[in-house]
């Protein structure tokens, strides 16, 4: 929850109770949930567009609201963002401004000299798309909803800094440093020739291949978000009833469960498999569509993996088309 006096910016987190409305003046306020496609099935209705980009670069669904004056203040994105307007009217203004000096101290992004360029003025069903890193300033001009679909691009940055955690926890590394033939010194501050070359030994271990990068990509890609977490059915179907339903209702991932492949492994949040033989085009398909129905057959290798990601809470029985 943002809300705006002047100049001065409050920012508030939920949950939220029916009295902090209450309490809320009657403009220069505006609530953002982020995440609504992870918890709402039918938030795919409206990202179904937008699958011709791919779904690993997906971050997620925002949905906010704002009485007239409402909105977070001039700021810039580093993903591109598509606004759609629900309910209602906002102004929006923009900038490819190169300044993003920020205002310092203030509890939100905002930016200290923004500049417009061009404005419009979206009615429901508009949309404005925003490359990363443009400024943009948007602002209530009456009750209304907007939805603000996200494309994550990570820095380079941050992909190396994932990839070296990523490295530490596969690295298959016992080797320890060891010294039998230390001497005592008179100087015991002096890193030595010899200490030099036994560690950098050790450290030569630390090497990777392009399949490591290749796991790594598909692995990192498809790891959902550290709050996101998913649960068991509270009373599992046993492993022929779960059959008898998908091949009678089909089945559908979970709302926050991301599946990818690529040439040669399938990746379901954050855990790597090499699909049995025959079912890759299944498994390819449940990836592609988010649903499977018509499934008369199934082999064994395809439902022990399906079952699997059943138990773990990755999918459920029942096809839920938009």
């Amino acid at each position: 929850m943002i809300v705006r006096k002047g100049k001065q910016w409050q920012v508030f987190h939920g949950p939220f109770r029916k009295n902090d409305f209450s309490k809320l003046p009657r403009r220069n306020w505006t609530l953002l949930v982020q995440g609504v496609n992870l918890v709402h099935p039918q938030a795919g209705e409206l990202l179904a567009p937008f699958s011709f980009i791919p779904y690993a670069r997906l971050d997620d669904l925002m949905v906010s609201y704002a009485p007239p004056g409402g909105g977070v203040g001039p700021h810039f994105d580093s993903y591109d963002v598509f606004l759609v307007q629900g309910e209602g009217k906002r102004n929006w203004r923009i900038s490819n401004q190169r300044d993003l000096s920020l205002v310092e101290n203030a509890p939100l992004k905002i930016l200290r000299n923004f500049r417009a360029m061009d404005e419009w003025t979206l009615d429901p069903g508009d949309m404005l798309y925003l490359p990363p890193r443009w400024a943009h300033d948007g602002v209530a001009v009456t009750p209304c909803i907007t939805y603000s679909v996200g494309f994550r691009a990570p820095s380079a940055q941050d992909l190396c800094n994932r990839f070296f955690d990523f490295l530490a926890d596969h690295l298959d590394v016992w080797e320890h440093y060891a010294d039998p033939q230390l001497r005592a010194t008179h100087r015991p501050a002096r890193i030595d020739s010899q200490m030099t070359r036994k560690l950098l030994n050790l450290l030569r271990h630390a090497r990777w291949s392009r399949a490591d990068m290749l796991n790594f990509i598909g692995t990192d890609l498809s790891t959902p978000k550290p709050h996101i977490m998913f649960s068991a059915p509270r009373r599992s179907l046993p492993r022929s009833a779960f059959k008898r339903a998908v091949n009678m209702h089909g089945l559908r991932l979970d709302p926050k469960s991301i599946l990818l492949y690529d040439d040669r492994a399938f990746y379901i949040n954050g855990n790597r498999l090499q699909p049995p033989a025959g079912c890759t085009t299944l498994l390819q398909r449940l990836a592609d569509r988010r649903i499977l129905t018509g499934i008369r057959t199934l082999s064994a290798a395809a439902l022990n993996t399906l079952y699997d990601w059943y138990r773990a809470g990755y999918l459920h029985p029942g096809a839920y088309a938009p």
